[in-house]
């Protein structure tokens, strides 16, 4: 179906929330390789070290609730960066908050999704991104 791997950083500080999202992402048959950062500074530092354009990450899942720096932060310093900012980001999160949705948006984010609450439904949400924003992505170069 896919001709090459993906490569997800998923942003989340929640052991169930990673697990869930790779298992879904495992269920749903497409090829990846995931970046696990736990806080907001780990991720703007393994993004700042990515040289690189072929191995920086295909896509970001960003959850917005996180330790030493929120997500708000780290997908402002993502949009921000000329290096950075092409790569999808994808807003995860727990929150149903209208304030955060909207500011997510005005820094750029490419979706708002409220996390799933279960195994199947989280599967379906990782189809979704596959047809929205992998299954492209092999029409792109690297910038």
């Amino acid at each position: 179906m896919h001709p090459r791997s993906f490569r997800i950083l998923l942003i989340d500080d929640s052991p169930s929330d990673v697990w869930l999202a790779r298992e879904a992402l495992r269920l749903a048959g497409i090829p990846v390789q995931i970046r696990i950062a736990r806080d907001g500074v780990e991720a703007i530092e393994y993004l700042q070290s990515v040289q690189a354009a072929v191995d920086r990450p295909d896509l970001i899942l960003l959850d917005l609730n996180l330790p030493r720096k929120n997500g708000h932060e780290v997908l402002a310093e993502i949009k921000s960066s000329s290096r950075l900012r092409g790569i999808p980001v994808v807003v995860l999160s727990s929150s149903t908050a209208e304030a955060d949705r909207r500011s997510t948006f005005e820094l750029n984010a490419c979706c708002f999704v409220t996390k799933p609450s279960n195994l199947a439904a989280y599967v379906e949400m990782a189809r979704g991104i596959d047809r929205f924003w992998l299954s492209g992505l092999e029409l792109r170069q690297p910038a």
